[in-house]
């Protein structure tokens, strides 16, 4: 009984050719293969099946490119029955929509099968680009203005409250433990509170009181003199150094001139040299110099020199000198000046 059912050319693997001409003057071939008039290359003989005069042909003949040849010749009478092409695969050619994921073997699909520009925005799932399936961007790949990032796609981020520095008092300090108050906003408690030589060397202060949000009080004891930044970092992590060197460390003028008297005698009064290492500027800060003598201001050193017209009898003058350096520092001493007189006309005794 004859098969009833779907042809080989139905079968999505199978070509069926178009029959050729069998003819005495062309023999044993080559005949041309076509499918639709339009040239077909074999995968192999193979895969051919060829029927000529109701036979299957098989093994008795060979392709070569887009032709068959025969190993006997054919002739006029001869008449070819079908040609056909039967692939490898129940299915060679996949229909629409039948390919997915699964059936795509790893590292499959390179850049070589991709079409120029076959890839858009809308053919990119939300997420699927990972920072691992993205090579190195050149800048030749951003034209254009970026695309602005809205809040409402930055969602469950922290909010940084970074803390702030304002001010300090004292600016400037000796190098024995001296307490500091900084002032600023959003200190949390207790921060970390540092002094960063410009150097770079830095020495985390001794002790450290939280007074509130806008103001904190850090003991330093700061061997080296210099200028310090203040880093402060709340025990959240944000942190903030000072942008200009807010503390100056410096040895307070020293003075080498004792304290006490510094003279005694008559009126006329030679120059005094009072002296004070490190200092820039001298003044008399508690009292004053006799009146009639004059006081001079200098580097290092001050004088007193004149004469005094304000006592006629036995006196002592107290006074405090302040001496001032570069910083600001300063140092006081006190002094004294002791005035004699001798009595005019007093006879003598024999």
């Amino acid at each position: 009984m004859a098969y009833i059912g779907q042809g080989l050319d139905r079968f999505s693997n199978v070509e069926k050719l178009d029959v050729i001409t069998p003819a005495t003057a062309t023999g044993a071939g080559p005949y041309n293969l076509t499918k639709a008039s339009v040239a077909f290359v074999p995968s192999s003989a193979d895969t051919m099946v060829v029927s000529i005069n109701g036979v299957v042909q098989y093994g008795n003949f060979t392709v070569n490119g887009s032709t068959i040849t025969f190993s006997a010749a054919l002739a006029d009478a001869d008449v070819c029955d079908f040609i056909y092409h039967i692939g490898t695969g129940f299915i060679t050619t996949p229909g629409d929509g039948t390919v997915n994921t699964a059936q795509l073997a790893s590292n499959s699909v390179t850049t070589a099968q991709l079409a120029s520009n076959s890839v858009t925005t809308a053919k990119i799932n939300n997420l699927a680009v990972t920072d691992a399936k993205v090579n190195t961007i050149s800048a030749s790949k951003l034209t254009g203005a970026l695309p602005s990032i809205s809040g409402a796609n930055l969602t469950n981020l922290p909010a940084e409250t970074k803390p702030t520095i304002g001010s300090i008092s004292p600016t400037v300090i000796e190098n024995n433990a001296t307490a500091v108050t900084i002032t600023g906003t959003n200190f949390i408690s207790v921060p970390q509170v540092e002094a960063i030589n410009s150097t770079g060397a830095i020495v985390a202060a001794d002790s450290i009181v939280y007074t509130s949000g806008t103001q904190v009080i850090a003991t330093f004891t700061l061997p080296v003199d210099g200028t310090y930044f203040i880093r402060i970092e709340n025990n959240d992590g944000n942190a903030v150094r000072s942008s200009a060197a807010l503390l100056t460390v410096s040895d307070a003028p020293a003075w080498t001139t004792a304290a006490g008297s510094i003279y005694t005698g008559g009126s006329s009064v030679s120059t005094i040299t009072l002296s004070a290492t490190g200092a820039t500027s001298f003044a008399v800060t508690t009292g004053s110099v006799p009146t009639g003598l004059t006081f001079t201001s200098g580097t290092g050193s001050c004088t007193i020199a004149g004469t005094q017209t304000e006592f006629s009898a036995a006196a002592t003058k107290n006074f405090s000198i302040t001496a001032t350096d570069g910083e600001g520092q300063t140092a006081v001493r006190a002094f004294s000046m002791s005035f004699a007189f001798e009595m005019s006309g007093s006879g003598g005794f024999n």
